[in-house]
């Protein structure tokens, strides 16, 4: 029997506030895929654990995280928006699928090579076998499409690999996923260093915008951002920095780069940053102020975390049984 909507499948880590880079490049645009797709949203705790976290501020990281979802729009009456360490299936799916990767494939992992070096003191085996619990967040929920980036395509595609080695020894066991990618995503930079991506983790707090940074702070750091010593609001690569601000502005309010370049003719680089800033403050002024309604409301966030939950291992756990089922595997699954 067909599936009446495909399922599409994502998640974040549950470390840190979100930055604008997560929500213009990811969260914005799941907010209307669940017309077209059976959505499921991961709060990615069990992938956090590859860098050591202090346990209260990661419990409290991922509610937030949960909220800012919710916050953002997503529906969990829409969406399954669940915990990923709430259903052990996938833990379970991860050993059985390292049993079926190749250390070749992990040593090409270049995304293991990056954070080894960021973490030379902490390189663990989870973070080598990062890629294989990812391969089964996604097909535990038998994926058709999963939103990636630039840095995550590698991640698909060892996925992609694993998922017809098993289907190769054992038969449709798993969907082969398909990489989506919104059309309206951005892909934002740093505001401080242009060639790299804005990331929540850099320790320049001038760089990052975060999702919950009030409007004076935003309308700050956006002032202070890096751009050329030309006056001209052009979109070009010997413009990183004004081509990102650019980026930003376009993705909230819909012009071109063209629009945006004419909007801004004759005006200098402070005009332009000033009105980037105060766009992007008030994009994000709803979210924030249901952010705080949400947190307020535990037995709300109580409840969908429980029904979802509840949703999300139904699925996974009927994808696991038929894996257990193939390699000969007895015993019962809840």
């Amino acid at each position: 029997m067909e599936k009446e909507k495909k399922v599409l499948y994502s998640g974040m880590q549950a470390t840190g506030t979100l930055t604008l880079g997560n929500y213009l490049g990811a969260l914005k645009n799941w907010v209307s895929l669940c017309d077209d797709y059976e959505c499921f949203y991961g709060v990615m705790d069990l992938h956090s654990l590859t860098v050591r976290q202090n346990p209260t501020e990661f419990r409290q990281n991922a509610r937030k995280l949960y909220a800012l979802y919710v916050a953002a729009g997503l529906d969990p009456e829409k969406n399954c928006i669940y915990y990923q360490s709430h259903v052990p299936a996938h833990a379970q799916l991860a050993w059985v699928l390292d049993c079926f990767t190749y250390m070749g494939e992990l040593n090409r992992m270049t995304q293991f090579k990056d954070k080894a070096a960021k973490h030379a003191d902490n390189i663990n085996a989870g973070l080598y076998t990062y890629p294989v619990l990812m391969a089964a967040d996604i097909l535990l929920y038998q994926a058709d499409v999963v939103p990636v980036g630039v840095d995550q395509k590698q991640h698909l595609e060892i996925t992609r690999d694993i998922a017809e080695r098993f289907n190769n020894l054992y038969g449709e066991v798993f969907t082969i996923p398909e990489a989506y990618f919104g059309q309206n995503s951005a892909k934002v930079m740093s505001l401080q260093d242009p060639t790299k991506k804005m990331s929540k983790s850099d320790e320049n707090v001038n760089a990052t915008i975060l999702l919950l940074d009030d409007k004076d702070t935003i309308i700050r750091k956006f002032k202070r951002a890096v751009t050329d010593s030309e006056a001209e609001v052009r979109y070009g690569e010997d413009k990183p920095g004004i081509s990102n601000l650019m980026e930003i502005y376009g993705c909230i309010t819909g012009k071109t780069y063209d629009e945006i370049s004419a909007e801004f003719s004759g005006k200098g680089y402070g005009d332009f940053k000033l009105a980037v800033g105060e766009t992007v403050a008030d994009e994000l002024a709803p979210l924030q102020k249901r952010y705080e309604e949400l947190l307020k409301d535990k037995a709300y966030i109580d409840g969908c975390i429980k029904e979802n939950d509840a949703k999300a291992a139904y699925f996974a756990n009927k994808t696991l049984r038929k894996v257990h089922k193939k390699i000969g595997l007895t015993g019962l699954i809840r």
